[in-house]
């Protein structure tokens, strides 16, 4: 965590995107899918990406709460005196055994925070430029990001081919919670569908 803390959101967008170049002299087509800050990151890089396929955003996050958009942005005030707090909620695995087994940290920083911010306001400007056809999956009981989001999302994105899917049983972290086999196969059909 005292890593990730000192990280920064440009850091974060220049490791995904070096990673999608290494890939693309190797396989003659490479999609592309983030799950949460992973489709942003997926939407930043599919935004200046002509030869992409196919993209797929699970729960995106483009779109930060109001609330933690302020807080993020007075990090520097609040942040040295909470240091490392709680980050995880229940709600984001439905499905309890598959909750058990999450390996995420359950614990964030106000830095880490502000970068989030960083990464959902270059995400959304992003938007406005993906024309690979792309598909966004998200939970209608999603508690990180809204429907709204979701909805925005879609609708700023050019692509001739898209398509806006919710799954009814999960939190946020659908590729593990109760609808996973659904969204597997869907996330599967669209890349076979699109990929040769």
């Amino acid at each position: 965590m005292d890593d990730f803390a000192r990280s920064r959101a440009a850091e974060w967008i220049e490791h995904a995107r070096a990673e999608y170049d290494s890939m693309l002299p190797s396989f003659r087509a490479v999609g592309l899918a983030g799950l949460s800050m992973g489709g942003a990151l997926a939407a930043i890089i599919a935004a200046n990406a002509p030869r992409l396929p196919a993209l797929v955003l699970l729960a995106p996050y483009v779109g930060m709460p109001r609330s933690l958009a302020v807080a993020a942005r007075l990090h520097r005030l609040w942040g040295p005196f909470v240091g490392q707090f709680k980050a995880q909620n229940d709600l984001s695995i439905h499905d309890p055994e598959e909750r058990a087994k999450n390996l995420a940290y359950g614990v964030t920083t106000a830095s880490a925070i502000r970068q989030l911010l960083e990464v959902t306001r270059t995400a959304r400007k992003a938007l406005r430029s993906i024309t690979a056809p792309t598909l966004i999956l998200q939970s209608w009981n999603d508690n990180r990001v809204s429907r709204k989001i979701a909805r925005y999302a879609y609708s700023k994105i050019p692509a001739n081919e898209k398509r806006l899917t919710f799954v009814e049983r999960g939190g946020h972290i659908i590729t593990v919670d109760h609808d996973r086999e659904f969204v597997a196969a869907v996330v599967r059909d669209w890349f076979a569908s699109h990929i040769q």
